[in-house]
């Protein structure tokens, strides 16, 4: 209900973190194309632990203990060492 009425408020900037976290498999897979669909050509920031949720994004950024360890889309961060 909360990320539905974040849409409805139709910011500029959307920042979820772990959106995801208490939802079944389901809705979890329909948010990032909803996020798609209501907020196209705006800026979200979306924090998660489960790869599902941000593998479309744009641009994956990696944090490890408080430093970005690696960051480009998935495709690209699959093709990095490390």
């Amino acid at each position: 209900m909360a990320i539905a009425r974040a849409f409805v408020a139709d910011p500029k900037i959307l920042i979820l973190d772990e959106a995801t976290f208490h939802v079944d498999t389901r809705t979890e897979k329909a948010i990032p194309s909803a996020m798609q669909k209501v907020m196209p050509n705006r800026t979200s920031i979306v924090i998660a632990h489960r790869l599902s949720t941000i593998r479309d994004s744009d641009l994956i950024v990696v944090m490890d203990r408080g430093k970005v360890a690696a960051c480009g889309s998935h495709q690209e961060l699959l093709h990095q060492k490390g």
